[in-house]
């Protein structure tokens, strides 16, 4: 099978000029000035820092066998205790690594560095190695919680950094318990997921093959590559219409497209994208898909929307972006990319942790093009 190269320069320069305008409600130039990029990434770095150390409110996902495991977040999970949940614990973590990685003030360095110190180390990791062995938990957090723990650990592969290699050392024996995980579900996961929350497999199909490219997991990306095109090189004329649903933050069709760019040649997944979601316009238009709206961004289900928005932007960019240059859907498919992200952006405030804990890694995943920097 080929592989898609899906590091369109003409793609990403076209969508970082649109989408800088949406977000910034400029023009160009400022957009890309040097004083509005870094306040922002600083405001979403400061949301992550202030959420991995705080152990409460805290939404435990937790089998209890008996009294001895009612224990409290940190004893349960000494690295990845803050930010209300497991998984979004994880995501902040790689949301941390991720701006650390593309350059900041010395004094943002040093408190992204002394926080990853402070969670990434051996120590912490056995013990979150000791509670995904214990009975009952063959299924925390799969899909989504894993697929982002190995996000974390494909950026810390990349990063050529002594503090990089200290942190995926530290994190190496949780990846592979990850990566397992991953091994025997997908054997005997007879059918794919289609919701637009924490349980849809092609999110966490997409976020695995990237980690799988990266690590060089050959059996792991070839059992990832099958069963994504059994499930969905058939699919046709997905019901993108019917979405949003009320609590989605993924979008069920946009992020199975998003998936399928990673398992088809340029030209194999055009056509399929034509049966898949065959009225995208042709015509620029950008009014073609609407994005969420959230009426009570305190209510952390309706809150989600916020996150489908941006979660769509990112997904709209990079089917885009996997088309041949001269396919007339990609002006459409980039100008509502940037409608939603426009919407998203404005919505990470951290006025309410409803959102505040999780919505800064959404967006952090979107403006700093994560989702085309995937391996080939």
């Amino acid at each position: 099978m080929q592989q898609r190269q899906v590091k369109s320069m003409l793609s990403r320069t076209f969508f970082l000029v649109i989408a800088n305008f949406a977000f910034l409600c400029s023009n160009i130039a400022e957009a890309q000035s040097e004083t509005s990029e870094p306040s922002r990434e600083t405001h979403f770095l400061q949301l992550a820092l202030d959420c991995v150390d705080r152990e409460y409110p805290n939404k435990i996902s937790h089998v209890l066998q008996s009294d001895s495991d009612a224990r409290t977040p940190r004893d349960l999970h000494p690295a990845f205790y803050g930010c209300y949940d497991w998984h979004s614990a994880v995501h902040g973590h790689w949301l941390i690594v991720r701006l650390l990685r593309g350059g900041l003030d010395e004094a943002a360095d040093a408190a992204a560095t002394a926080a990853l110190d402070g969670h990434l180390n051996p120590e912490a990791m056995a013990g979150e190695v000791a509670y995904f062995q214990a009975e009952g938990r063959a299924s925390y957090e799969r899909p989504y919680g894993l697929a982002w723990l190995l996000q974390l650990s494909a950026e810390l592969r990349e990063w050529d950094d002594p503090r990089a290699a200290r942190w995926a050392a530290a994190l190496a024996p949780l990846e592979a318990v990850v990566a397992d995980r991953y091994r025997t579900w997908l054997p005997n996961l007879a059918y794919p997921i289609r919701i637009g929350t924490h349980n849809q497999s092609a999110f966490g199909f997409a976020l695995a093959l990237d980690w799988a490219r990266t690590a060089g997991d050959t059996e792991l990306e070839a059992l990832l590559v099958e069963t994504s095109l059994r499930f969905h090189a058939g699919d046709q004329a997905c019901p993108i219409g019917y979405e949003p649903s009320g609590e989605d933050f993924l979008s069920p069709c946009l992020m199975e497209a998003d998936l399928m760019r990673r398992v088809m040649d340029r030209q194999a997944y055009a056509d399929w994208l034509s049966a898949f979601l065959p009225d995208i316009p042709t015509d620029g238009s950008a009014d073609w898909l609407e994005p969420g709206v959230v009426l009570d961004a305190s209510d952390g289900k309706l809150v989600h929307l916020d996150g489908v928005n941006l979660s769509r932007a990112w997904n709209l960019e990079a089917i885009a972006d996997a088309l041949p240059s001269d396919d007339p859907r990609r002006a459409s498919l980039l100008a509502t990319a940037a409608r939603h992200a426009e919407s998203g952006i404005a919505s990470v405030t951290g006025d309410d942790y409803a959102g505040g804990h999780w919505l800064a890694s959404f967006a952090t995943y979107l403006i700093t093009g994560r989702a085309l920097d995937i391996p080939g």
